[in-house]
């Protein structure tokens, strides 16, 4: 079995999560509470559910874990959508992050189908 640092969906969330914690650091030193913590957190998020969701053995187990990785990828683009609105990043790299959460998700959904098909199999092969 690979380790959940092997996946390319979490190899991409890290791109994201430490992409997303270097854009922060222009954010105004108000929002280093706020907003700026809000969207690292989220950022995290997704691929430490990745990681947990790949250390359970049972798919109903894994998907829920991937569920909220996928959540935690559409709140980042939420988070995205409120410092553009606050000007804290123009429309070039909000949408150069929204592509990278968007891509989160559709890796993720990727995830969930492969782990249904092999969890199928197993079933259909006992």
């Amino acid at each position: 079995m690979k380790a959940f640092t092997d996946l390319e969906v979490w190899k991409k969330s890290r791109t994201l999560r430490n992409n997303v914690s270097e854009l922060t650091k222009s954010f105004p030193a108000e929002e280093r509470y706020r907003l700026a913590d809000q969207i690292i957190r989220s950022s995290r998020s997704i691929g430490n559910n990745i990681a947990e969701g790949h250390g359970r053995f049972h798919y109903a187990d894994a998907s829920k874990f991937l569920i909220n990785a996928r959540g935690s990828a559409i709140e980042t683009i939420d988070h995205l959508i409120i410092a553009l609105d606050e000007n804290y990043i123009n429309e070039q790299a909000f949408d150069r992050f929204k592509n990278d959460c968007e891509e989160c998700v559709k890796m993720i959904n990727g995830y969930i189908n492969y782990l249904r098909n092999q969890s199928s199999a197993m079933k259909n092969a006992s």
